[in-house]
């Protein structure tokens, strides 16, 4: 009984002592929720207060004021509130040796009061974009931050803060099918390739149009229809081939409407197939297959066969009929044709289809196969998959932008990283019957994909002082790309902990791919061994090119892509009038360092136009 009764008196103070953690040691945000007391955000807040400060740095200075807000918040009796956190901060700061940094401290302030109660500053071509695409109706900017962001106030704040930022369905759609409307949340889709008949050749077509009708894009391949010429048995005798039918794809594309963009449609083809050739040549002539973009499938022993000038066999076997069809190529030769079209015609792309099989968390799972690429093609994904996308504006994380002390926040950023994983999964579950097609509801529901990316890297490695494709901003970028798989994994994890990992989980695959080996940190690897994954895909690199557009930054993670271009306008004079307008980044730096020549920006400003293509292949890599 003795025993009994300390284990009893054990558990009530341990109750006791979790009740005081709980209600005791939290403050009050400005939201009314509430989160538990933390030193190290005062002594964060107060170190980057130092950073551009008169006397400089000061790494102590945050401890000590720390410390005595802890010892006054100890002592009150009722929890305190953000602000009043923040004015204990002030008050310290102003009785320290400090004066300087107590004055950036204020100023830090009255930013962030700014930035809460503002709204985004917006040109004419990014009040185009808000307007046209994701404002529904006649909302107001307040009423969209709420309506995108569902109630979830941490996602809010971010999106308020140009942190973060959902992709354009989210952005145009969420809440709209209350009203009735029939909409998806997903950006494009990846479906089941077309089978080997004239059913399922027509049958797709119908997908498509579904798909399409709801807002998705939509990848296919046809790999799976055999080549020109090949034997049927119908009046043709002969089939007019793969290739034939793209156009009846790229027509469907054209003729459903979407609001505010056009329907979006890749169609890819493997090396190996014999209609390869006719397949890339096919947008050469423009009046050809005009509403799709076109990718091949590329593999290892192909490209091998590249490098040694050999010849290459392509191959198909007719199911239906056992026919076999062949056709050798000089795979150089090929590999010239793909390259000399993509840079005269922008097609087709190269999808190097061995490495995306065999790097990615679900590389070992026997029963998982990816089908195809959505029509940006960041995304591959199993049949009925979907693009349900965010990103990250990396930008906005460096502090002191510009300065000699210019830094990236990477705790701000980590944060923001797993909030996103929250937000991305909160939409998934809102619009899983969203989706236009049964198979789609199934394959999201099973595998759960999400795709959370960056934007703004050309705009964050400016402010940073580094010259885009240079090795100190390639470490730069290898660092915060660590960082953020293994929080987005840990996020994943802890979901799976609340929730319950995605349907096909299979811990022995996971552990066994190579990426998930080479890159994920033995803390989160417990993690998720423990819990499981909530995701089956985490993160991917969209071009963001409408919402980076709107939010004044560089592109997903592509260089700038000029200095500065010319604009006419037509309307305010009797004859045209020209206006050379700068890229929002080149501007800023411009306005502060007082530059109005180009010619005078230093050499880190880079931009597609210049920009030594070595350089840009190994950022990309």
């Amino acid at each position: 009984m003795l025993i009994k009764g300390n284990i009893k008196s054990l558990i009530l103070n341990q109750r006791l002592f979790y009740i005081l953690e709980v209600f005791m040691k939290r403050i009050i945000k400005r939201d009314g929720t509430t989160e538990k007391f933390s030193k190290l955000k005062i002594e964060d807040a107060v170190y980057k207060s130092t950073i551009h400060s008169e006397h400089g740095l000061d790494k102590n200075l945050g401890k000590i004021i720390a410390s005595k807000v802890e010892e006054i918040y100890d002592k009150s009796e009722e929890s305190l509130n953000v602000e009043e956190i923040q004015d204990l901060v002030e008050i310290f700061l102003m009785e320290s040796n400090r004066k300087d940094v107590a004055k950036d401290y204020i100023l830090y302030r009255e930013k962030r009061a700014n930035m809460r109660n503002k709204l985004w500053e917006m040109d004419e071509l990014q009040k185009s974009i808000w307007n046209n695409k994701y404002r529904n109706n006649d909302e107001n900017f307040d009423e969209w931050i709420n309506r995108i962001s569902a109630g979830n106030t941490r996602i809010g704040k971010l999106i308020r803060q140009k942190k973060f930022l959902f992709a354009g369905r989210i952005l145009a759609n969420r809440g709209l099918y209350k009203e009735g409307v029939k909409i998806t949340y997903s950006n494009c889709y990846v479906l089941e390739p077309p089978k080997d008949n004239l059913e399922d050749i027509f049958d797709t077509a119908k997908k498509l149009a579904r798909t399409f009708s709801y807002g998705g894009g939509v990848g296919i391949d046809i790999s799976n229809l055999r080549p020109k010429g090949s034997k049927v048995n119908n009046s043709a005798k002969n089939t007019t081939g793969a290739v034939s039918f793209m156009d009846l794809y790229s027509l469907t594309t054209g003729l459903i409407g979407q609001r505010g963009r056009r329907g979006a449609l890749m169609i890819s083809i493997d090396v190996n197939h014999p209609d390869i050739e006719e397949f890339i040549d096919i947008k050469t002539d423009l009046t050809k297959v005009t509403k799709a973009n076109i990718s091949v499938r590329i593999n290892d022993e192909f490209m091998k066969a590249v490098e040694n000038n050999q010849g290459y066999m392509c191959k198909f076997i007719v199911d239906e009929t056992g026919e076999e069809i062949v056709k050798n190529i000089n795979a150089r030769n090929l590999f010239i044709k793909i390259c000399k079209n993509n840079w005269d015609y922008a097609e087709p792309g190269i999808l190097y289809w061995d490495k995306i099989k065999q790097y990615n968390l679900m590389s070992e799972d026997k029963t998982f196969k990816y089908s195809g690429v959505n029509p940006c093609a960041e995304e591959p994904l199993p049949s009925g998959g979907s693009c349900l996308l965010g990103s990250i504006n990396l930008s906005e994380f460096v502090i002191q932008p510009f300065s000699i002390n210019a830094t990236f926040d990477i705790n701000k950023f980590k944060s923001c990283v797993r909030e996103a994983v929250v937000a991305l999964n909160e939409v998934l579950d809102e619009g899983i019957n969203l989706h236009p097609l049964e198979e789609q509801k199934i394959s999201v529901d099973k595998y759960r994909q999400i795709g959370l990316g960056v934007m703004g890297i050309a705009d964050m490695l400016l402010k940073l002082n580094l010259k885009y494709g240079s090795d100190e901003s390639i470490n730069v970028c290898d660092f915060i790309a660590k960082n953020m798989l293994n929080e987005a994994v840990k996020q994943s994890a802890l979901l799976a902990k609340e929730k319950g990992a995605f349907k096909e989980y299979k811990e022995e695959a996971i552990f066994k791919s190579p990426f998930f080996i080479n890159n994920v940190n033995e803390d989160i690897k417990e993690l998720v061994k423990k819990y499981g994954l909530r995701n089956s895909q985490l993160l991917t690199i969209p071009p963001t090119g409408s919402i980076s557009t709107m939010l004044g930054i560089s592109g997903g993670i592509e260089p700038i892509f000029n200095l500065s271009y010319i604009r006419k306008t037509e309307s305010l004079h009797d004859e045209d009038v020209y206006y050379k307008v700068y890229t929002p980044i080149v501007r800023e730096y411009m306005s502060i360092n007082n530059i109005s020549e180009e010619e005078d920006l230093p050499d880190i400003f880079v931009s597609a136009m210049t920009l030594n293509y070595k350089e840009r292949i190994t950022m990309q890599q």
